[in-house]
């Protein structure tokens, strides 16, 4: 490949659909690398270690943080995530494209310590819209879905901070939006 990898960075409020444009992307654009992330949270059913996340006990996670291990880390909705240093640096270096799946306080540190990051913000048309994918979404309890609009209502406030908005409408047209992105910035 060439010379370091591009670092794509795929934010916004849970519920936006990052995780279902994330994973067509996958499917139409080769040689990208997905960071998997650690976290605190609980496993939900389907996901896989190592797949999906890296599922660490509390006082591992706060071990980690205590040795600089992580590019990123937060505490969101009452759980730790964070993105191991090593292994986006070691995709770049080896010239992979590599997409980090975080929120915003995430993108916002991963920005700061690698300025050449480019950030995508996923949102939805509207509050009323996210709203209605997370209770379809079932995997919250009523409280936990009350906390995820309510900081919705803050992480919609970062798209303007971000190289670029998608307003995921339409799975189709926003991820060939997504695609079509990255695309660009790999042939530039």
């Amino acid at each position: 490949m060439g010379g370091k990898g591009h670092l794509f960075i795929l934010s916004g409020p849970a519920g936006a659909g990052k995780g279902t444009l994330r994973k067509v992307l996958f499917k139409e654009v080769p040689d990208l690398v997905y960071s998997v992330s650690c976290t605190t949270r609980l496993r939900r059913p389907g996901e896989v270690e190592g797949k999906d996340y890296y599922f660490v006990g509390k006082s591992d996670f706060i071990d980690m943080i205590r040795n600089d291990a992580f590019l990123e880390w937060a505490e969101v909705h009452g759980n730790y995530y964070g993105t191991r240093k090593s292994d986006v640096e070691t995709c770049l270096d080896l010239g992979c494209d590599m997409v980090l799946e975080i929120d915003v306080q995430g993108s916002r540190q991963v920005k700061t310590a690698m300025p050449q990051a480019i950030r995508i913000f996923i949102t939805v048309p509207s509050i009323d819209e996210l709203e209605n994918r997370l209770e379809d979404r079932g995997t919250e309890t009523q409280d936990q879905m009350l906390l995820r609009l309510r900081n919705a209502t803050f992480e919609m406030r970062y798209a303007g901070e971000c190289e670029h908005t998608i307003v995921n409408d339409r799975v189709e047209r926003s991820s060939r939006e997504l695609i079509d992105l990255v695309l660009e910035y790999r042939n530039k």
